[in-house]
């Protein structure tokens, strides 16, 4: 596919794509990058190898989804303008798959506009990072990312519920009145941040740390994006909608009616 170049700020580069290669072990966190644009996409390989992560590379929509099924990889950088099928689509897919919905997508983009960015979180994106970048920042952000996707043990195991709401940490998840609604991984963690703590208001910043980390370099705008995505799950699902309650100028909180009415 041709297009204008976006590029990233000046970087330290490896070799070539298509040079030959040591072969390695799997070193670290596994890094999938979908980048059609050759430069682009070795210096971002170069720069996450350089700190110990496992770099694979696609350089179109088709390949990139063969490699998660293949790879699983533990974070995704997605260019949205790549040849077969866009960022959009294949992260639509991937968190409509319930084998691959748990996995971290952060967007690179030349597409600065709020509507791209906010078109990126509703289809299930993590983060969004716009051309051009430094390699600090890039790497601080799929730090982020793999980061807040590591739970401890006492998280992993626990079953919340609350009311006919039940969310299954271990099988990643929600049931309302048995029936399964199915969330993206950040709809999970923002549910159950809520559902933890019934009836406290959480401010958005604070969601913001709770739930993409200090360090997620996301805007407060993301947490309503993603609340009215949840509702609407709920709604595909022929489910009843959880309890959670926007406190206007604040943020949200959910309301747990059992203890409410006793």
């Amino acid at each position: 596919m041709t297009r204008t170049s976006v590029g990233v700020e000046p970087m330290a580069s490896g070799s070539r794509r298509g040079s030959p290669e040591k072969p390695s072990a799997p070193r670290g966190p596994r890094v999938l990058v979908v980048e059609d644009e050759a430069d682009v996409a070795e210096m971002i390989r170069y720069n996450l190898s350089k700190e110990g992560y496992d770099v694979r590379l696609a350089a179109n929509g088709t390949d990139a989804l063969r490699l998660v099924k293949e790879s699983k990889p533990d974070v995704i950088l997605l260019d949205i303008m790549v040849p077969q099928l866009n960022g959009w689509e294949i992260c639509r897919r991937l968190k409509q798959d319930r084998e691959t919905a748990a996995i971290p997508v952060i967007m690179v983009s030349g597409r600065v506009e709020e509507g791209d960015k906010v078109l990126g979180f509703e289809m299930g994106a993590d983060d969004y990072v716009t051309k051009p970048f430094s390699p600090r920042e890039l790497l601080a952000r799929v730090r982020a990312v793999t980061r807040r996707g590591r739970l401890t043990d006492q998280e992993a195991g626990q079953i919340l519920r609350a009311g006919d709401l039940e969310i299954d940490r271990p099988r990643f998840e929600v049931k309302m009145k048995g029936r399964l609604v199915e969330l993206t991984r950040k709809e999970f963690d923002l549910l159950a941040t809520l559902i933890r703590t019934p009836g406290r208001v959480f401010g958005r910043e604070e969601l913001l740390d709770l739930v993409w980390g200090q360090d997620g370099f996301v805007e407060p705008r993301t947490v309503d994006v993603h609340v009215a995505r949840l509702r609407a799950k709920f709604t595909a699902a022929r489910a009843p909608m959880p309890a959670i309650e926007t406190v206007r100028g604040v943020g949200y909180r959910f309301r747990d009616s059992v203890r409410s009415d006793s």
